[in-house]
């Protein structure tokens, strides 16, 4: 067992980390795992998670709307991306499929931009190869195709 000082010891160093910067479960537990033993851990975990400073619904958000701003992604990227930082692949495809529109459009809009600075170097081909590789769905790939073309 451990005593209530060594708890909220370990509780703020845990919280500081989480209120740097927003964490995933998992990010908490592979930073502390050596640290921290695990029964300590875990209810740390769970008084954060009930409070509200970990969430991975909301970090899963937060996450794919900073790839939306910097990032040009395949959504089998962005569903890496998350899945290595120890979202489950059941809270990532809920996300997923209520967004689907939006991260439709967004695979759309991303490969039109790697489209459109890859067009000087390579053949449309070669392109459309390359988008595949990176996991873009072959119809988002001609949507973004026929987009540049309307223009």
């Amino acid at each position: 067992m451990y005593t209530i000082e060594e708890y909220d010891k370990e509780k703020s160093k845990v919280l500081r980390y989480v209120l740097y910067k927003k964490r995933s479960k998992q990010e908490i537990k592979n930073k502390f795992y050596n640290s921290i033993e695990d029964e300590m851990l875990n209810e740390i975990i769970d008084e954060l998670e009930e409070n509200g400073y970990i969430n991975d619904r909301n970090y899963i958000e937060r996450t794919i709307n900073e790839f939306v701003a910097l990032n040009n992604l395949s959504l089998k990227e962005v569903r890496y991306k998350l899945a290595s930082k120890g979202i489950s692949n059941d809270l990532i495809e809920d996300y997923i499929n209520e967004h689907a529109e939006e991260m439709e459009e967004y695979e759309i809009k991303s490969a039109k931009m790697i489209i459109i600075k890859k067009q000087s170097t390579m053949e449309e081909e070669s392109i459309i190869q390359f988008l595949m590789k990176k996991g873009y769905k072959t119809k988002n790939i001609r949507q973004a195709i026929e987009l540049l073309d309307e223009n």
